[in-house]
């Protein structure tokens, strides 16, 4: 008999919950079989692992669950290996291109963070220095 998972015991390797591994289900990228009473426990194979290893690779990708499922879908019917590399590669390319972008936008946000915080370090050095200096006169009146 082929080795078979349970939910308990896929959510325990790949170290996410039940609830996540049903909702890839949801999702169409896993497909369980049936058994017990009404169908009640959920029975996944070696494929259902492979596929769920995929997925969870494709989301530290920053794919979407429909491109990781259009993906692993691909390999389902080796036709032409050729055209599958090809689309992969511009889902891959594609998402460099987007994660670039981002990169860009936070080194962005982070320069005018900086700026920002120049700006307010310079403000209150110039308060500190003319507190400093209300706080002496304050006290030489006081004196007088």
């Amino acid at each position: 008999m082929a080795t078979t998972y349970t939910i308990a015991e896929l959510a325990r390797e790949f170290d996410i919950t039940a609830r996540a591994i049903r909702f890839y289900e949801d999702q169409g990228l896993l497909s369980p079989m049936r058994e017990g009473q009404g169908g009640r426990n959920r029975v996944y194979t070696p494929r259902d692992r492979t596929r769920l290893k995929l997925t969870l690779r494709g989301k530290r990708l920053g794919l979407t669950l429909s491109e990781i499922k259009s993906i692993i879908d691909m390999y389902e019917t080796p036709k032409d290996t050729v055209a599958q590399i090809n689309r992969f590669l511009g889902v891959l390319a594609h998402q460099r291109e987007t994660l670039e972008q981002q990169r860009a936008d936070i080194e962005m946000s982070l320069a005018e963070i900086s700026v920002h915080e120049e700006e307010c370090r310079r403000l209150l050095a110039e308060s500190d220095a003319a507190g400093t200096l209300l706080g002496e006169d304050a006290g030489e009146k006081d004196a007088a």
